[in-house]
């Protein structure tokens, strides 16, 4: 199951009010990784956990990140960062590279409307690859940022603002979004395997809001909330 931490960094909300965890972990739990503060200064910093004693690496670059940087673990010990500038979404791999820092870039995802908002998604079970939501005023994207052929590739489209992100297998294939079509939300399913299939995945009542929490992908437990009325209950 994908562990967050429960706490948040400081400047790590988006525009869209939803807080971002200020510790991310893999899948496994092997990696972590957060945007640290030194005096007034942001860096990367990425955790190794499945040793003895956790300990942590810093990988500070050329200049400090802004508040709002996103960092994402990935399961060889690389750290995926997020970077806006300029209407851009850039991303990188960072690695340490004896005293310093070594960085891949990625590519970019390109937003000319302002009102677009791009947040990296939990991380994947095998953390080969990871995904990006890209949420506008009428529609949401998810893109594929690390791991792909070439650069960022968009793999799916789909109608209404979405918001969560829950992996429901193991192979990273079955991703859960919460969307707000119509004035409801229900949480729907992003086939990943089936270029970007989208079907619905809760609907407790039709006029309902319904969204998905946790998951658990190896017993298929989901933790759901809803205002749909409860049995036995006004």
């Amino acid at each position: 199951m994908t562990v967050c931490a429960t706490e948040t960094a400081t400047g790590n909300d988006d525009n869209d009010g939803v807080p971002r965890p200020g510790c991310v972990i893999t899948a496994d739990g092997t990696y972590a990784a957060r945007l640290a503060l030194a005096g007034e200064s942001w860096f990367p910093e990425r955790w190794t956990l499945d040793g003895p004693e956790p300990y942590a690496v810093p990988l500070p670059g050329n200049q400090p990140e802004e508040p709002g940087t996103e960092v994402l673990p990935m399961r060889d010990g690389r750290v995926l960062i997020h970077r806006v500038a300029g209407g851009r979404h850039l991303f990188s791999l960072l690695y340490p590279t004896g005293p310093g820092t070594g960085e891949l870039p990625l590519g970019a995802v390109e937003c000319a409307d302002p009102a677009v908002r791009v947040r990296l998604l939990p991380p994947v079970p095998g953390g080969d690859c990871a995904y990006a939501l890209a949420v506008g005023g009428s529609s949401s994207a998810v893109w594929l940022v690390a791991g792909g052929a070439s650069g960022p590739e968009r793999v799916a489209e789909m109608p209404g603002r979405c918001s969560g992100g829950v992996w429901l297998n193991g192979a990273g294939r079955l991703l859960a979004l919460d969307r707000s079509l119509e004035g409801r939300t229900k949480t729907v399913v992003v086939n990943l395997g089936r270029g970007g299939e989208v079907s619905p995945l809760l609907q407790i009542a039709a006029d309902s809001d319904d969204r998905l929490l946790l998951a658990d992908p190896d017993s298929g437990l989901l933790l759901i909330r809803s205002d749909a009325p409860s049995p036995g209950h006004d």
